[in-house]
């Protein structure tokens, strides 16, 4: 008899905690085998195919395309063992001896199914039994003789979403009021709880298992605070209400008005506009929680100075044109790779800033090696790929490094691992065609580097006017880690090596 198995949406890793879904990739009635593909899935970093763990028959599956689940939340059920599982099983272990048809479901002694050996954070080899759920053989939609699944875009019926016993007991002690240890991991939900002054032990948690979630938190804070503000607005209203009523007891209907909601900060009322909304979530999301925040907690400045970039430009041609053992095949030497081999020179110089600032422990941490971010913008909204270890790699080995990291960007599979741990920024915002802007940092990196378009414009070159390739480079920094002096330095070496490219030698 086939035993049905509910695989969760995993822990994707860097902290993320919900995923939309992308595309299904699999209908109820297919047969997967362990570790395949069942769903993309798009989360704050990027895309992501999440295979799943066992081989079986898909019985159910939770969510439509474009909805969100937070992590540990169903995504689909698989019945393991049934027959059609069982033939795929043995046809595939026929096809490479690997014996994982052995895994797909348990025993003959009714041993538990083993895990997958393709492991993501949260789930897979060595990961905790999955918690099985009954469902009625009638139920399930695996038998040979079953009709196929429609592929309509209507709800999916599912098994009954009640929660597991352990999240109702969880919720229940939490409510309860009881003392003892709360359902909550994230350090930054407990400081933000701390912050408000509000007892995590009050609040049930809307996590799996009763875990408590920063919008739990969040949403505990809003009622706090709008709860005397809506308070004195129903007071308000009642009394204008009762003076109405005795001043103009006939009053003719009015016309519908705009929504008004009450300000939980002020008081005040707000008109809410009726444009079109677009919910901020994913990439634009993530990119809207980092620079608030980086606006929120970095006191920045921005110093800025145009250069003389023809010489530089010449250099590439050069660099190109016996790239490819004088016949100018092979790869080419980018200006944005040249631009980011100079950042790590000039970052060697002064080190200060490829650092972060540690506010709980009061210190500025000087980090060792130069993870290089450059931005890119890609159909789903701006990313900004890293560059491992920049500072040990020569021109052509960043500029290949960017090719692939780009290329990668664009077909939207980049890894999470991919896009974060930064150390410092580079921004070439020159291919908007534009001339100079003040970048925001990327937290919770000290500087970031702004490039502006390589335009002629009229110079003075060796006391002579002349028509010379200008480039405007812009260095915001984080103010806490230096002060302008090294910033100002910082930048004056960067102008050096694009107007005399013959100064990075000496650091070559």
């Amino acid at each position: 008899m086939p035993q049905v198995l509910e695989f969760r949406l995993p822990d994707l890793g860097e902290g993320l905690t919900e995923a939309e879904i992308v595309r299904w990739l699999v209908e109820i009635g297919d047969v997967v085998a362990i570790d395949q593909p069942v769903v993309e899935v798009e989360t704050a970093k990027a895309m992501v195919e999440v295979p799943c763990p066992y081989g079986g028959v898909v019985t159910a599956r939770f969510g439509e395309e474009g909805a969100e689940l937070p992590v540990g939340a169903p995504l689909l059920t698989v019945a393991v063992g049934s027959a059609e599982a069982s033939g795929s099983g043995a046809s595939a272990d026929a096809g490479s001896g690997s014996g994982s048809g052995a895994r797909t479901g348990p025993g003959a002694d009714g041993a538990e199914p083993s895990g997958s050996g393709n492991v993501l954070v949260g789930y897979g080899t060595g990961a905790p039994p999955v918690r099985r759920r009954r469902v009625r053989p009638e139920g399930l939609s695996a038998s040979p003789g079953a009709p196929a699944p429609s592929r309509s875009p209507g709800p999916v019926s599912a098994p009954d979403p009640t929660p597991a016993p352990a999240a109702r007991v969880a919720v229940a002690r939490v409510s309860d009021g009881r003392q003892g240890p709360v359902a909550v991991v994230s350090p930054l939900v407990r400081k933000l709880a701390r912050q408000h002054d509000l007892d995590l032990r009050q609040l049930a948690g809307s996590g799996p298992d009763g875990l408590i979630l920063r919008a739990d938190v969040e949403s505990a804070i809003r009622s706090a605070t709008s709860a005397p503000a809506v308070a004195v607005a129903t007071a308000a209203a009642g009394s204008a209400t009762a003076a109405s009523v005795t001043a103009a007891p006939a009053a003719p209907a009015a016309p519908a008005s705009p929504v008004t909601s009450v300000s939980p900060v002020t008081g005040g009322s707000s008109v809410r506009p009726a444009g079109e909304r677009i919910p901020l979530r994913g990439v634009r999301g993530a990119v809207a929680d980092k620079l608030s925040r980086s606006r929120r907690e970095i006191p920045d400045a921005t110093c800025w100075v145009d250069a003389d970039a023809t010489e530089l430009m010449a250099a590439r041609a050069a660099m190109n044109s016996v790239g490819g053992s004088g016949s100018g095949a092979g790869p080419k030497v980018s200006v944005l790779a040249l631009l980011a081999r100079i950042c790590t020179a000039a970052l060697a110089r002064y080190p200060e800033l490829n650092s972060t600032v540690d506010m709980e422990a009061r210190e500025i941490v000087r980090l060792p090696e130069v993870h290089l971010g450059f931005a890119a913008q890609t159909e789903r909204g701006l990313v900004v790929p890293v560059v491992r270890d920049a500072q040990v790699r020569n021109v052509e080995s960043i500029g290949a490094e960017i090719a692939r990291l780009t290329e990668a960007a664009r077909t939207g599979t980049l890894k999470p691992a991919e896009l974060t741990g930064g150390t410092f920024t580079l921004n070439n915002y020159g291919v908007f065609g534009v001339d100079g802007s003040t970048p925001i940092i990327n937290h919770p990196e000290a500087a970031m580097l702004g490039v502006g378009r390589i335009v002629a414009k009229p110079w003075v070159h060796e006391g002579e006017l002349a028509v010379r390739r200008v480039v405007q480079l812009s260095l915001t920094f984080d103010h806490r880690v230096c002060d302008g002096g090294t910033a100002g330095g910082f930048l004056r070496y960067v102008a050096d090596c694009v107007e005399q490219p013959a100064v990075l030698l000496r650091t070559l």
